[in-house]
C-alpha cells in the first residue's frame, strides 16, 4: 500500500478556512461573526510567525532532512500557502463588507476621519489630545536610512505628506498605532441615542495628522495601514553556563530581530511609499506581500465593543455547577469518595479553584505540585498557590518557560512565585512540559492521602469559559503514583529519566511511551478485525499529523477496524482505495474551541478510554512531557463515550475532512444535531435540569 499524506500546513489553512466559514454564516449572531474574523486573523498571524518562518528556514536544509520533515518541498508548500491566503483574504474582505451592512441595519457604524459630524470632530481632537498623543511617535522615512525597529504584533500607519505646490515630491513617515496602551476602539457621541458610532484608533490618528506634523507645514496627507509579521521562533543557545531562564530572556530579545515573513497592506496605499517600505524591509516577490482592505490587525475585533442590542445569550451557552458539587460538600471530600469528570465550558471551572483553595487552608495538607503551561492573566489558580505557600504548604509549580508567546508571562510568574517560597521547576532540556497534572498530599492519622486532577487543557479559568476540555478529579492511587513519578523526573531530570516514566501504569506518558501504548492498542484492534470480530477506535484531537501513527491508522483501516476521528485543526491522513473500512473524519468549529483530546478503543468490549494533553503530532509524542489518564469509572466512561457519539452525530457545525480539503458541511438528512448545544443538554440533564 503506497502511503499518502496531506501537507500539514495546507491542512492548517483548511482549518482556518473553517473559522472563516463561521464568520460567513449568516445564521451566526453578528457579534460572533466579527469575533470569528478576529480569530481567523490572529490564527493567520501566528501561522506566519511560526510555520511560514520555519518553512523559509527549511529551504536551506539538506534534501534528506526536508524529506523526513515535510510531505512536499518547502518552496512548493510556500507557493501553495500564498495562493490559498490570497483567496482567503478576498473572502475575508467580502465577509467584512457584508457584516458592515448588517451592522448598519442595527444602527452600528464604523466612522472614519472623513465622515464625522462637527461634534464628533471636536470629540476626536480632544480625545487625541488627552489620551492618544503622548503615545504617538512618528518616524520619518528616508531613502538612505535603514528601516527603524518595528514591532511584530503592532499595526502601523504609512503616511505620505506633501504641500500642494510640491506636485511631484512627497515625504513619508510611519506611526505605530498604540492600541496596547489606548485600546483599538473609540465610541463617539451621536445625536441619535439608538445609533452607535465606533472609530478605530488609526482613524483617530489619521484625522489628527495635520496637528501631528504641523511643524512641517504639509497640507495634504494620505494614511494607510500595514503590518509586518516576523519569524517568531527563538533559537535558544546551548551555552551551559547560562541558566535556562536567561536563555529564554535572550531568545525573547532575539525575537525582535526576526526576519519578516509577511507584509500585509492597504491596497490603496501611496505607491511610492509602498515601494519604499518593501525595499526597506528587504522583501522580494518570493515573500508573502499581500494587498488587503483598509483594516488590518483584525485580531482586536475578537474584543469588539458590546454595541449590539438584539442578542440575548442562550441558556445553552452558560456554565453550570456539576451535580457532584450541588449540595455544598467540600470538593476535597467529594473526590476522596469518587472520581468527578468536569467538561468545560459546560461545567463551571469553580471546583478546580475551590480544590486548591481548600488545600491552601487545610492544616493537614502538606504539599501541592502542579504543572502550568498557560495561566490566566489574573490567575485565581496562582493566587491559591501563593496563599498555600504563605500558609506553610510545600508548593511546587512546573512553569513551562517555552510556552509559545507566553514566555514573558511565565517568566513574570516565576519572579512572583519564588519570593513567596514556591519552588519553580523549569523542565527538562529540549523537552516542553505540556502535561496537565496536579497532586495534593495531606497527612491524616499518620496516613498520607493523595488526590488531584488531570486535564486535557490548561489550568486557566479564563480560557475554560470558551475552550471545550475535560478534567478528571480523582484520588485514584494508581494515577497519583504516576503523577508522583512525573514530578520526580521534573524535579531532578537525569539521563535515565525515561526509565522512570516507563514504569507508569495508569498514565500514558510522553515522550515515547504514549506512542508505544497507542500502537499497542491499535494492534489489538487490528488483531480483532482480522479475526472477524468487532474492532473500533474513536480519536478526538486538535491535530493528527504524526506520520507513523497515521500509517498505523491506514493499516487498521485496511484490516477492517472502524475508525472515527474528530479533529479541530490539522489532519494529514487521506483515505486509501484499499481500505476495508473508510476512515470517518470530521471537524467541528463552533462558538466554543474544541480543545479536548480523547482516545477510545473497543478492546473486546472492555472499552478503554483516555483523556490526554497530547495531540497526535511528532512534537507532542517525542519532544514533550505529556500525560493521558485512563478513565476507569464505568459511569464516566459512558459519559465520555456519549459525548463522543453526540459529536460524531453533528450535522450542523461538522465538516467532512476529505482529500480535497473542501470543508463541506455534513448533510445527512438526520435529525438536526449541533453537538455543542446537545452536549450542554446531555450534561445539564444529569443535574436534574436545574
Amino acid at each position: 500500500m503506497s502511503v499518502h499524506f496531506n501537507p500539514r500546513d495546507i491542512t492548517w489553512l483548511a482549518f482556518n478556512e473553517r473559522v472563516l466559514q463561521e464568520a460567513m454564516d449568516e445564521n451566526v449572531p453578528l457579534h460572533l461573526r466579527i469575533r470569528f474574523l478576529g480569530i481567523f486573523s490572529n490564527n493567520l498571524d501566528e501561522f506566519f510567525r511560526v510555520r511560514v518562518a520555519g518553512l523559509k528556514r527549511a529551504m536551506d536544509f539538506k534534501e534528506k532532512v526536508i524529506a523526513e520533515s515535510f510531505y512536499q518541498p518547502p518552496s512548493k508548500i510556500l507557493q501553495r500557502i500564498n495562493e490559498i491566503v490570497i483567496t482567503q483574504q478576498a473572502d475575508f474582505d467580502k465577509t467584512w463588507k457584508k457584516i458592515q451592512v448588517e451592522m448598519a441595519e442595527q444602527k452600528v457604524f464604523i466612522k472614519t476621519s472623513k465622515n464625522l459630524t462637527a461634534r464628533q470632530k471636536e470629540f476626536v481632537r480632544q480625545y487625541f489630545d488627552e489620551v492618544v498623543e503622548s503615545n504617538v511617535i512618528p518616524i520619518l522615512l528616508h531613502e538612505n536610512t535603514p528601516m527603524p525597529y518595528y514591532r511584530d504584533k503592532s499595526l502601523y500607519l504609512g503616511v505620505a505628506m506633501r504641500k500642494k505646490d510640491w506636485q511631484y515630491h512627497s515625504n513619508y513617515a510611519i506611526i505605530e498605532i498604540p492600541s496596547r496602551f489606548v485600546g483599538r476602539f473609540v465610541l463617539l457621541p451621536t445625536e441619535d441615542l439608538e445609533e452607535k458610532n465606533v472609530m478605530l484608533l488609526e482613524d483617530v490618528i489619521t484625522f489628527n495628522l495635520p496637528h501631528i506634523f504641523s511643524y512641517f507645514g504639509y497640507d495634504e496627507f494620505s494614511a494607510n495601514s500595514f503590518k509586518v509579521t516576523k519569524d517568531a521562533e527563538m533559537d535558544i543557545d546551548n551555552d551551559i553556563k547560562t541558566n535556562f531562564a536567561e536563555k529564554i530572556e535572550k531568545g525573547l530579545k532575539n525575537r525582535r530581530k526576526g526576519k519578516p515573513t509577511r507584509f500585509v497592506f492597504d491596497k490603496d496605499m501611496d505607491k511610492a511609499l509602498l515601494e519604499l517600505l518593501i525595499r526597506k524591509l528587504n522583501l522580494s516577490k518570493k515573500d508573502s506581500i499581500i494587498p488587503g482592505g483598509k483594516i488590518h490587525n483584525f485580531k482586536h475585533f475578537m474584543d469588539f465593543p458590546d454595541v449590539f442590542e438584539y442578542y440575548k445569550k442562550p441558556v445553552e451557552r452558560t456554565s453550570f455547577t456539576h451535580q457532584a458539587f450541588e449540595h455544598g460538600e467540600r470538593v476535597t471530600d467529594v473526590i476522596m469518595k469518587h472520581d468527578v469528570l468536569l467538561s468545560f465550558p459546560y461545567h463551571t471551572y469553580t471546583p478546580v479553584i475551590d480544590l486548591l483553595r481548600e488545600a491552601a487552608m487545610d492544616p493537614d495538607v502538606k504539599s501541592i505540585q502542579i504543572t502550568a503551561y498557560r495561566l490566566a492573566s489574573n490567575s485565581k489558580i496562582s493566587n491559591a498557590l501563593i496563599y498555600a505557600a504563605r500558609n506553610g504548604k510545600e508548593v511546587t509549580v512546573m512553569l513551562e518557560l517555552q510556552a509559545r508567546f507566553d514566555e514573558e508571562s511565565n517568566l513574570m510568574w516565576k519572579e512572583m512565585f519564588e519570593p513567596e517560597g514556591i519552588t519553580v521547576l523549569i523542565g527538562i532540556p529540549d523537552k516542553k512540559v505540556h502535561a496537565k497534572l496536579c497532586i495534593i498530599k495531606k497527612r491524616v492519622h499518620n496516613k498520607t492521602l493523595q488526590y488531584g486532577f488531570v486535564s486535557t487543557g490548561n489550568f486557566n479559568e479564563k480560557t475554560a469559559r470558551i475552550y471545550g476540555d475535560h478534567l478528571i478529579m480523582t484520588s485514584d492511587r494508581g494515577i497519583m503514583a504516576d503523577i508522583n513519578k512525573v514530578f520526580t523526573v521534573l524535579k531532578k531530570p537525569k539521563d535515565d529519566y525515561l526509565s522512570v516514566l516507563k514504569t507508569c501504569k495508569n498514565l500514558m506518558v510522553c515522550p515515547q511511551f504514549m506512542r508505544e501504548k497507542i500502537v499497542h492498542h491499535i494492534d489489538k484492534e487490528i488483531e480483532e478485525a482480522k479475526a472477524g470480530r468487532k474492532a473500533q477506535m474513536i480519536i478526538k484531537a486538535n491535530s493528527v499529523s504524526d506520520r507513523a501513527l497515521i500509517t498505523k491508522l491506514y493499516e487498521a483501516a485496511a484490516a477492517g477496524v472502524v475508525i472515527k476521528i474528530i479533529v479541530r485543526g490539522i489532519y494529514c491522513a487521506i483515505n486509501q482505495k484499499d481500505f476495508k473500512e473508510k476512515i470517518k473524519a470530521i471537524s467541528i468549529v463552533d462558538e466554543y474551541l474544541e480543545h479536548a483530546r480523547v482516545m477510545y478503543f473497543y478492546n473486546k468490549g472492555a472499552e478503554d478510554i483516555y483523556i490526554s494533553s497530547a495531540d497526535w503530532m511528532n512534537r507532542n509524542l517525542d519532544y514533550r512531557i505529556e500525560a493521558a489518564a485512563k478513565i476507569t469509572d464505568k459511569n464516566l466512561k459512558k459519559e465520555l463515550k456519549d459525548i463522543l457519539d453526540i459529536q460524531l452525530s453533528d450535522n450542523v457545525k461538522a465538516r467532512i475532512l476529505d482529500k480535497k480539503l473542501s470543508n463541506e458541511y455534513i448533510s445527512n438528512g438526520e435529525k438536526e444535531c449541533r453537538s455543542q448545544i446537545e452536549t450542554y443538554k446531555y450534561l445539564k440533564a444529569k443535574t436534574g435540569g436545574k
